[in-house]
C-alpha cells in the first residue's frame, strides 16, 4: 500500500472515531446571513470566535448590510471592533469589501472561491467557511486548530495552509471535506489543544505522532 492510500485509510479510521463525538458541522460564529458570516469570519483573524460573537451584535445592529457598512465612518467601526486586535486593518477591509460587493456583485456575497478571495481581507479559510456554510459547497477549512491536528496525526507535514488543503484533498473524498474540517477543528479545541493536549483521554491516540515522539 502506498503512502497516499495509507493516509486515506488513516483519515477514514480517524473520522469513524471522531465523527460521532463532534456531530456539529457549522461555524461557532453567530450570523444570520452570508454577509454577516463573511464579515464575522474575517474578524476572527488573530482572535477567538467567542470574542467576535461579543461584538457582532452591535456591529450588525448599526451596519447590517454592504450599503451601510461601506458608508460607515471608519472611526465608528474601529470603536466597535477595537477589542479584537488589528482593528484598524480590519475596519479598513470590511469597508472596502462592502464597497466591492456593491460595485461588482450587486451587494451579494459571491459563491465562488475565486471571487471571494479577491475581496479585501478574505483568504481561502474565510472563503471556505462561507462557501461550505452558506452555499453548501465542499471546502477544506484550514485554521490553526485544523493545521495542528493534521500535523499531529500525520495527515500533512506542512505548515502552509495551501499545502495542508492540498494534502487533505488528495486523501479524502470531496463530499467529506466540510465534515472533516469541522470535526478536526472541534477535536483540536476540545481535546488536542496547542499547549496542553489531553493525551490521556484522546480517542485517536494510536494515530498521533506527537505522542510517539
Amino acid at each position: 500500500m502506498n503512502r497516499q492510500k495509507e493516509k486515506t485509510q488513516k483519515i477514514k479510521h480517524i473520522m469513524a472515531i471522531l465523527g460521532p463525538l463532534f456531530p456539529d458541522h457549522k461555524p461557532l460564529l453567530n450570523f444570520r446571513n452570508s454577509f454577516e458570516l463573511l464579515i464575522a469570519t474575517l474578524l476572527t483573524a488573530q482572535c477567538s470566535d467567542k470574542a467576535v460573537n461579543l461584538i457582532t451584535p452591535e456591529l450588525f445592529k448599526h451596519f447590517p448590510d454592504p450599503a451601510s457598512m461601506a458608508k460607515a465612518p471608519l472611526k465608528d467601526l474601529e470603536k466597535i471592533i477595537y477589542s479584537l486586535g488589528f482593528f484598524r486593518a480590519k475596519s479598513h477591509n470590511i469597508k472596502a469589501l462592502s464597497r466591492l460587493l456593491i460595485e461588482r456583485h450587486n451587494s451579494l456575497v459571491p459563491e465562488t472561491m475565486e471571487e471571494l478571495v479577491e475581496l479585501p481581507g478574505v483568504g481561502r479559510k474565510t472563503a471556505s467557511v462561507v462557501l461550505s456554510t452558506c452555499f453548501g459547497k465542499p471546502a477544506i477549512i484550514v485554521d490553526t486548530h485544523f493545521s495542528r491536528i493534521c500535523k499531529r496525526l500525520g495527515l500533512s507535514s506542512s505548515e502552509r495552509p495551501e499545502v495542508i488543503e492540498r494534502d487533505i484533498s488528495e486523501i479524502a473524498p470531496k463530499e467529506n471535506w466540510t465534515e472533516i474540517s469541522h470535526v478536526l477543528n472541534r477535536f483540536g479545541r476540545a481535546i488536542c489543544q496547542s499547549r496542553k493536549p489531553a493525551c490521556e483521554k484522546c480517542p485517536v491516540r494510536e494515530f498521533c505522532l506527537h505522542v510517539k515522539q
